[in-house]
């Protein structure tokens, strides 16, 4: 087990407090996957996984089918995804990942966020070269022999693979995507869930009362509705 699973064990990111906002994420993503490349999920790789996730959330078929109809919809105002970098207190550095289809909304509101706390956004690149960009997926390895198949997975690029409580995870680079998607397809194996993180190359430790600070921020940050996903360098 390598640095990406201590992070992801590790990072304390408030999760989404309702089910609604989970299926607002849901479909933001999957309409903009779908205006992108198609509608279709048998050629839309990443729509594809995006589908499996609202199944295993739980979200409804026809609020799946709204979000495709709505990308086939020339006349309705698109998502554009807007990527956000900045530092919270103490030199923590904060990615933020957003959708929207406001953007001076959605500027308005996080240059607001970092206001309070007396911190500001920094410049495109001031901090995303500070994370790398991976994918994931977590399957059932009910049957299956790991090492064997960490081995057949290696020209796709895998950077690990392991097992935890009965659930098996694999992390690889952003690009790495669709090659492992596929091979998982074609080998039947069920994916549960995939997602794209960004993980610090190194992370900073402070004591309990400035972390605190820093993930009321990131807290803030996390209610917003245009937000998709927040990455720190917070251990």
């Amino acid at each position: 087990m390598g640095r990406a699973f201590e992070f992801r064990k590790s990072r304390k990111i408030k999760r989404w407090s309702s089910m609604a906002k989970i299926f607002t994420k849901i479909v933001k993503e999957i309409t903009i996957c779908a205006k992108e490349g198609g509608t279709d999920p048998k050629t839309n790789s990443k729509l594809r996984a995006l589908i499996q996730n609202a199944k295993n959330a739980n979200m409804p078929k026809e609020n799946i089918q709204r979000a495709l109809q709505k990308a086939n919809e020339s006349n309705t105002i698109g998502y554009r995804k807007i990527l956000f970098e900045g530092y919270a207190p103490h030199g923590i550095a904060i990615l933020i990942e957003t959708a929207t289809d406001n953007n001076n909304r959605t500027v308005a509101n996080i240059r607001s966020y970092f206001n309070k706390f007396g911190v500001s956004l920094g410049i495109s690149g001031s901090v995303e070269y500070m994370f790398e960009h991976k994918c994931n997926f977590k399957f059932d390895p009910k049957g299956l022999d790991l090492e064997e198949l960490e081995l057949e997975l290696i020209d796709c690029g895998i950077d690990e693979l392991f097992s935890v409580d009965g659930e098996a995870y694999i992390y690889a680079p952003f690009d790495n995507f669709g090659s492992i998607q596929e091979k998982l397809e074609n080998k039947s194996i069920k994916i549960l869930s995939s997602e794209f993180e960004r993980i610090p190359l190194n992370t900073l430790e402070l004591d309990q009362l400035k972390k605190e600070e820093v993930n009321k921020l990131i807290n803030l940050i996390e209610e917003d509705s245009d937000v998709l996903s927040v990455f720190s360098n917070l251990k």
